[in-house]
């Protein structure tokens, strides 16, 4: 059944510019579209808060709270934030748009992945985390559901609505937030979130890509989040017979309870993930789980990946040659490969190679050619898998498959670390003739861009020139200067002259130009209220409805804004005027007591005012009444009342 046949917001177009088109996913938060942004034409994702949400102050910082987090993200395995905003009721972010699936889709339907295939992943999302945790903050909801993984191959860490600083408490409530299959024991027992509670959960993912399933299981929540608490995380070699123990102490060392014996943020989880890599053999990282054997049983050419696309993963290159630390394991690309031909197999039996020939003459006489195409056959090869590696290893690679490096060309990549391949031609697995060359595409490194400065430039020719120099414009914030005009830039961030990736975002502060006091003018005469108004740099407008108030008619009887706050120079102020009270019918109290006389006519609108005199010190009857029952007078006027 299509679920967005039903949804409203399809079809819709949001604060005039993100045209609704399809609804991807709902949670427990949000709802997630696929839209077109109408202005600058290019599809992206719009997360829409639910309605009943919105309406919680707590709920809606913590959505924009997402926005502004990732926004200062600029990472290439971040899923990117463009744009915050409210139309009406809907609150919502427009976020990059990932065309393919998640790692749950891909656990669910292959189960355990091949060790190579588990760390191609698990590197870019460590990546993405590091980036995170070393700008100060924790992601705390890390699950298979948020890793997106690219039609291209780019692995992306998604949905930082749970994200907040490092040491800050789970939530201002108590409550925990995050999925209890990938709680850390301090996340539980105390609520706090540091950057080892991320650790903690891509442990766990690990598991789960190794194994096909979760180290803990149980009838109910609670039976789940005491497992734990109070048992550590299983082996993965215990499901995965002959999975390399290596692997084991990776996912030991990440999902330690103690959070102290755990490694202090992603950057240093990366650091023991390479580590792990390059201790493993090539038959060690391509060995297909016991389950995805029984699964190809009857396909074996399916078995070279478990994953049926090329996953590309950031990695950053060293600072310079000799700095390998930690901070050089952010942003380095690897990207699962096929594994290598197998070996040749051996050649026919001389008793077969007979009948081949056998078979081969009596096909020539019927013109077949079968000869040719026995001896042809020999002939050619595979292009092995080169992405991702270095020049030298494409090289050598080349040369141990009978193959020549042809052409070698250098572009700028994004995504693929300086000095590894971006693509050959032809491509990996392509059968070409023994001794052919092959061309090579090496990456040279990130393009990055200079953050151009815009100040005093007005808004859309700052866009115009970020779009020109390679850059996107961001959200935009508006603050009151004195020195930068109204509806020009102040500033920028990151700021002027900072080197940024093409195509990052780079938020916008524009001036809303002097702040100007607003005045009081109600109770001033229209005339008297615009010269004061427009004395002090505000524009005036009159609203086209009059009210009834206490006030002559013709004078101010409220103003927007209000007075005593502040206004932009230029800004408009509206001005409500009074027609003057409401004329409302006296009610006859002649002969009721005092008491329900004033009680009457307070009911009524009017204030009253007694008149006793000398007669009517002990009275308690009205006698007389200064207007009338059945006149009419204005509402709020004092009504005089004689006792005797």
């Amino acid at each position: 059944m299509d679920t967005t046949l039903s949804d409203p917001l399809v079809g819709q177009v949001l604060d005039g510019r993100y045209r609704v088109d399809a609804r991807i996913a709902a949670g427990g938060m949000a709802t997630v579209y696929r839209a077109l942004d109408t202005r600058l034409d290019r599809v992206l994702a719009l997360k829409v808060m639910h309605p009943a949400l919105a309406a919680d102050a707590t709920f809606v910082e913590r959505f924009i709270r997402e926005a502004k987090s990732v926004a200062r993200l600029a990472h290439p395995n971040v899923v990117q934030v463009f744009d915050q905003g409210a139309d009406g009721r809907y609150v919502y972010l427009a976020m990059e748009y990932i065309a393919g699936c998640t790692l749950r889709d891909v656990l669910r339907e292959r189960g355990a992945l091949q060790p190579r295939a588990a760390l191609d992943i698990l590197e870019p999302v460590l990546a993405a985390l590091g980036s995170a945790h070393r700008a100060g903050f924790v992601h705390r909801d890390m699950k298979p559901e948020n890793v997106l993984i690219g039609d291209d191959g780019r692995v992306k860490v998604a949905d930082f609505g749970l994200v907040r600083s490092v040491d800050t408490v789970t939530s201002t409530t108590g409550e925990v937030l995050g999925t209890v299959s990938y709680l850390a024991p301090e996340q539980i027992e105390q609520g706090t979130a540091d950057p080892r509670v991320d650790v903690y959960a891509c442990g766990v993912v690990l598991y789960e890509m190794l194994t096909g399933g979760k180290p803990h299981d149980g009838d109910s929540p609670a039976a789940v989040l005491y497992k734990h608490l109070h048992e550590d995380v299983p082996a993965p070699s215990t499901l995965v017979p002959g999975l390399p123990y290596a692997l084991d102490g990776l996912v030991a060392a990440a999902t330690a309870r103690a959070p102290e014996a755990r490694p202090h943020d992603a950057v240093a989880l990366l650091a023991l993930a390479r580590e792990a890599r390059a201790g493993l053999s090539e038959e060690q990282l391509d060995a297909v789980p016991p389950q995805a054997l029984a699964a190809d049983h009857d396909n074996a050419d399916d078995r070279t990946s478990v994953i049926p696309r090329a996953l590309t993963v950031p990695r950053p290159l060293p600072v310079n040659e000799d700095d390998e630390g930690d901070a050089a394991a952010l942003n380095r690309t690897s990207r699962l490969q096929t594994p290598p031909p197998a070996p040749p197999r051996p050649g026919p039996s001389r008793s077969r190679r007979r009948l081949i020939t056998l078979i081969a003459a009596v096909l020539l006489v019927f013109g077949v050619g079968a000869g040719v195409w026995y001896i042809n056959s020999g002939q050619f090869t595979k292009v092995p898998p080169l992405l991702a590696q270095s020049e030298a290893q494409a090289k050598q690679r080349l040369e141990r498959a009978g193959l020549e490096a042809g052409k070698v060309t250098y572009a700028y990549s994004d995504t693929v670390a300086r000095g590894k391949v971006i693509s050959t031609d032809p491509d990996p697995g392509a059968r070409i003739r023994d001794h052919d060359a092959v061309k090579l595409t090496v990456s040279k490194g990130p393009e990055t861009v200079k953050v151009p400065d815009l100040q005093g430039y007005k808004l859309d020719k700052a866009r115009s020139v970020l779009r020109d120099s390679g850059l996107e414009p961001g959200m935009i914030n508006r603050e009151f200067s004195d020195e930068v005009t109204r509806g020009s830039v102040i500033g920028t961030d990151p700021e002027a002259g900072t080197e940024r990736h093409a195509g990052s975002a780079v938020a916008l502060t524009v001036s809303k130009g002097s702040a100007v006091d607003i005045p009081d003018v109600t109770g001033s005469d229209l005339a008297d209220a615009r010269s004061e108004l427009e004395d002090a740099g505000l524009k005036v407008k009159v609203a086209p409805e009059r009210v009834n108030s206490e006030l002559d008619a013709g004078q101010v009887a409220a103003q927007s804004p209000d007075s005593g706050g502040q206004a932009a120079e230029g800004d408009t102020v509206t001005l409500t005027l009074s027609k003057g009270p409401q004329m409302i019918e006296v009610p006859d109290v002649v002969g009721d007591s005092v008491d329900d006389a004033k009680q009457a006519l307070k009911d009524a609108g009017f204030q009253v005012k007694e008149d006793r005199g000398l007669l009517g010190l002990f009275g308690d009857t009205v006698k007389k009444q200064s207007v009338k029952g059945g006149q009419k007078a204005p509402q709020g006027s004092t009504i005089t009342i004689t006792i005797r």
